[in-house]
């Protein structure tokens, strides 16, 4: 791929960054992070064709798998550990896979993103198969461990899609569904934890948070499926009942809330009864 250029690795248009005073290393930091959501908008017919994809195989049973190495494969982790908590669904619906495994969350692992074999393996212990869709995100689009999976999942006839900051890199030549952000070079060269690893996180909102409403986790602007984790999102569910219940004071609200689990069940129960 002759025209491929990494503009990931360009070179940082700030230079001796370690002779700025903090006010001003602050100020060009956040100066470049203003660039990010003008390139996630420009890319929003991409995300919009993959979030479709995602959420027709999921009506059907399918799942939502992410796949990365480094910050990609953390921000992949994160992303798929608060699909639970914030729409109620099962763990196994949508699944984060970082090179290297659980380890890899808090401390690089050598090598494990050089590997042309263990991600697909790693995909293989959840018996992915053509029902699913797995995205591959690279901020480079080189990764060997994310386009070799993807590369096995297009060979098993299985929809791929992935989130790049490298135009027409070889990661997106391996996607039914590429994402491309091409967010510029970094403020420190080369590190693709800032500005490449926030529109990551921000594309893995849409993607998720999208897929979830279509798939009716969410009613009006609400999390009617939350899992009511801790004191703060009982609190938020007895707000939401005393909403949509008429007549229900707080008490009433909370009482029907611990007893059906969700605020979804316990408004879908008050109107059988009623």
């Amino acid at each position: 791929m002759t025209s491929f250029i990494k503009i990931t690795e360009q070179v940082s248009p700030y230079r001796h960054l370690e002779k700025m005073p903090v006010s001003e290393l602050l100020t060009h930091i956040n100066e470049e992070d203003k660039k990010i959501p003008y390139v996630v908008e420009k890319a929003i017919p991409q995300i919009e064709k993959l979030v479709e994809a995602i959420t027709d195989k999921m009506w059907s049973g399918g799942r939502l798998f992410y796949i990365g190495a480094g910050t990609s494969g953390r921000l992949a982790i994160v992303d798929a550990s608060e699909c639970p908590p914030t729409f109620g669904v099962s763990p196994d619906r949508v699944i984060g896979i970082i090179a290297g495994g659980k380890k890899a969350m808090t401390e690089p692992v050598e090598f494990a993103e050089d590997s042309l074999t263990r991600g697909w393996e790693d995909l293989r212990k959840y018996n992915v198969n053509h029902k699913d869709v797995v995205i591959g995100i690279a901020a480079s689009g080189t990764t060997p461990y994310v386009i070799a999976a993807l590369k096995k999942c297009r060979e098993q006839g299985i929809i791929t899609g992935c989130i790049t900051n490298n135009p027409g890199s070889p990661l997106a030549g391996q996607a039914d569904y590429p994402v491309e952000l091409p967010v510029g070079p970094e403020f420190v060269t080369g590190s693709t934890r800032m500005k490449s690893g926030t529109s990551q996180k921000l594309v893995l909102n849409m993607i998720s948070t999208a897929t979830m409403i279509q798939l009716g986790r969410v009613e009006d602007n609400k999390m009617v499926n939350m899992q009511l984790s801790n004191q703060k999102l009982v609190e938020r569910g007895v707000k939401m009942l005393m909403e949509k219940i008429p007549g229900a004071d707080s008490a009433k609200a909370q009482a029907l809330l611990l007893k059906y689990g969700s605020v979804k069940r316990a408004i879908e129960a008050c109107k059988e009864e009623n």
